[in-house]
């Protein structure tokens, strides 16, 4: 046996059975730190995810220490040890009360002290300082915390940290090019990496803008230079397509009309509605090509690049050749060639997330102090980082203590859903639909997905759609029904949920895992798929006879309108030639009803022969061995009911099948009933008026009551002693005679034996 395993079978653990199984008590505090001595093997579950559970999200994410959203056993048991080591008293948090007095943190180690010294100092920012208690409302609002400190241990330091303007004005700076990041106060700061990045980017910024300062061929049109640049890019694919047309109608005369758009296309835009913009031309040729023509800065040009020309003319033509009523191919080389060092130039730009500061306040933040600075509020930031971690500790522990207790009861063992007093944490709600309460509600984010674990729960789940449209939200669940019935149960149909915090949901049924819900359905069942099935074959029977009969009527209807259109008499369409019956078919029906005549006749002779009392018997043996195969497999799926597969499909790692039985599964599901103390009244004024129902079944049992009173009569041989003849009874007569004879018999036998002991004659006696 290991060293651990030895311990665990020497440490007192308590525990109860629910569910099928054996789970631990929690009965102290020592329990709780002592988890790491309990077998893995006797916990209800090893993991559960950290989302869609009914508990606080950041006491969750405080125990998933590896951040993977998920929660596994060794996490518990650190969360368990680590709170019971700084707890004077660690049975308090089997109450898992709201707040956590200062005086319970153990302050006989290093680490308590810290936690309740940092503490008090919440509850002094706060200002609370003579308060006794703290909560998780006060370790939550960290804005209030550390809204009167300039520091607070985060690496993140916001403008207001500067004590100066200028060094105040530059964190602005940076904040507005390279993005903030919130504090622990809530305010936008900066941190080390970006402080870097946007010096580094400055310098790159400030060392490009020195090249245009030192080469004056980079910015031709000075100042305007980007603007003309732009106007170039603009119309530059289209002035490179005009020249290359016109070089090609050079090469080759034959090319000209082929290179200008035909006739047709311009009819093709011409049929449609025209805008001054010239949009429907823009694919077009900038201008008329011809061989060697110049291109056209005047109103000849493509109306869907009259704007661009014009801007192109006014910014770079203008200013570099003067003015001009057209353009070479030659001159538009030149322009070209005037850009491309600006474009190289602009190419090669670094620094552009502090170019909206421009050159002059770049170059001035690199001239000054103001990185060293800086770098300097940052370190004293840091410097505080083990007391804001201590700090963060404190709402570590208040949150342990009020809910680390209620964590172990759905993860070490299902105390709260199986006590049936508390919810337990998976548990979302309660759906009200048909008439029922399914108190066994989780939230699901994919209902295909879930349903391929979930099935074999064994368990009817409905999944629902949820919505609320005051806000919008959308949440889908799986609810388990387990009592009542199916019958009513369809996808499409509607109800109400409420969720944990008592908002109301609309819930729509979008899929179904069917299973058996209850034994007193399965008895039923039986029957109600035979009156299904019938109604099925007279529905389909009544459908095909209607759409046969639309269509006989389509068909009169288009000869008609064809008759009349052509000017004659519609046709009298005679009506359809019964169908006479086929000789096989008469056969089949022969010797069906000959079979079903023999079968009554061994029946009615097996009934003859009958004690009548035992037909009642018959009839119950009869109904069970209909019922009965459907009842004994829906009691073996319902005890086979396991929230495992349920819990599984949604991320948990359940360690033990947790059974839901009959009783259990009642508790559940909620099934109306009138409270006891109402008054009923039965008189329905809208009920239907069954009055010849009634009279036949009151007819039917008086002549079942009568036939069974002759049935009873001809059994016994009242009517044929009565009514000799009548209604004989197989066998009576001869039975009434040897009963006489034997009578007869009896009392002959008598009469000699008394006549013979009175003619024996007296035995005389010895004398003495």
């Amino acid at each position: 046996m290991s060293e651990t395993a030895a311990e665990n079978s020497r440490y007192p653990w308590h525990f109860f059975r629910a569910g099928g199984f054996d789970q631990v008590r929690l009965t102290c505090g020592e329990d709780i730190g002592s988890l790491d001595l309990l077998d893995q093997k006797l916990w209800v579950a090893l993991a559960c995810p950290t989302r869609g559970l009914e508990f606080d999200t950041k006491t969750l994410d405080l125990v998933d220490t590896d951040k993977d959203g998920r929660i596994r056993a060794p996490e518990i048991i650190a969360a368990g040890k680590w709170t019971v080591a700084m707890l004077k008293n660690p049975d308090e948090l089997l109450q898992s009360p709201a707040a956590l007095p200062l005086a319970s943190i153990n302050d006989a180690t290093v680490e308590g002290q810290a936690l309740r010294a940092s503490a008090k100092q919440i509850l002094v920012n706060l200002g609370k300082p003579d308060a006794a208690t703290i909560s998780v409302d006060d370790t939550t609002d960290t804005v209030k915390i550390f809204a009167q400190t300039r520091f607070n241990g985060d690496g993140i330091i916001p403008a207001d940290a500067a004590d100066d303007a200028a060094t105040q004005a530059v964190i602005a700076d940076i904040i507005s090019c390279m993005g903030g990041e919130p504090d622990r106060s809530g305010k936008l700061g900066i941190n080390i990496a970006k402080l870097d990045l946007f010096f580094a980017g400055a310098e790159a910024y400030v060392g490009w803008r020195a090249k245009s300062n030192r080469d004056a061929s980079l910015l031709p049109l000075g100042a305007n230079t980007k603007a003309a640049a732009d106007a170039v890019r603009a119309v530059e694919p289209k002035i490179e397509d005009y020249f290359a047309r016109c070089r090609l109608t050079s090469f080759d005369p034959r090319a000209a009309a082929a290179v200008n758009k035909a006739v047709e296309e311009y009819v093709v835009v011409a049929a449609k509605e025209l805008s001054l913009a010239g949009t429907e031309l823009a694919a077009f040729p900038l201008a008329r090509v011809e061989a060697s023509r110049p291109l056209p800065l005047d109103e000849s040009v493509n109306p869907g690049w009259r704007v661009a020309m014009q801007t192109f003319n006014s910014q770079v033509v203008k200013p570099l050749l003067g003015d001009k009523t057209s353009l070479t191919e030659t001159e538009w080389a030149t322009i070209v060639a005037k850009f491309a060092p600006f474009d190289a130039w602009l190419a090669a730009k670094t620094g552009g997330t502090v170019e909206k500061l421009g050159d002059a306040r770049a170059q001035e933040i690199l001239a000054g102090p103001y990185k060293k600075t800086i770098t300097e509020l940052l370190e004293k930031d840091q410097a505080l980082e083990s007391e804001a971690n201590t700090i963060a500790s404190v709402d570590r522990l208040v949150r342990y203590y009020r809910d680390l207790f209620k964590l172990l009861n759905n993860f070490v063992s299902f105390r709260d859903f199986y006590r049936r007093k508390d919810k337990a944490i998976f548990q979302a709600g309660t759906l009200y639909l048909d008439q029922r309460s399914c108190d066994l509600c989780v939230r699901v984010e994919d209902a295909g997905r879930h349903g391929l674990m979930a099935h074999l729960s064994r368990s009817y789940l409905a999944y629902c759609d949820l919505t609320r449209k005051a806000t919008g939200e959308k949440m889908t669940i799986a609810a388990a029904f387990t009592d009542g019935d199916s019958e009513n149960l369809m996808v499409g149909r509607n109800g109400i949920f409420y969720d944990r915090q008592g908002h109301d949901w609309d819930a729509t049924i979008t899929k179904i895992i069917d299973n058996p819900i209850s034994i007193r359905q399965a008895f039923w069942l039986p029957y109600k798929r035979v009156i299904r099935w019938v109604e099925e074959i007279i529905a389909k029977r009544a459908a095909a006879a209607d759409a046969a009969s639309e269509a006989r009527l389509q068909t009169a209807a288009a000869n008609t309108s064809a008759a009349l259109e052509a000017g004659k008499l519609p046709p009298v369409v005679p009506p359809p030639p019964a169908k006479k019956m086929d000789i096989g078919v008469v056969a089949a029906l022969g010797v069906a009803v000959g079979a079903i005549t023999g079968a009554l006749g061994i029946f009615m002779q097996w009934l003859t022969g009958t004690p009548f009392y035992y037909l009642p018997l018959y009839f119950l043996l009869l109904i069970l061995l209909i019922s009965l195969p459907s009842m004994v497999i829906a009691w073996l799926k319902l005890r086979q009911r396991n929230l495992g597969p349920i819990l599984d499909a949604n991320g948990w790692a359940v360690n033990a099948r947790a059974k839901m039985n009959i009783p259990f599964g009642r508790s559940l599901t909620g099934i109306p009933r009138i409270p006891a103390g109402s008054k009923r009244d039965l008189v329905d004024p809208f009920a239907e008026n069954h009055t010849v129902r009634n009279r036949l079944i009151a007819l039917a049992i008086v002549l079942v009551v009568l036939l069974a009173a002759g049935a009873g009569a001809w059994y016994f041989g009242c009517i044929e002693y009565y009514m000799p003849g009548l209604m004989q009874k197989s066998g009576y007569v001869e039975r009434k005679e040897q009963a006489a004879t034997q009578r007869a018999h009896e009392a002959a036998v008598k009469a000699a034996a008394d006549k013979a002991a009175a003619e024996k004659p007296p035995t005389l006696s010895a004398p003495d």
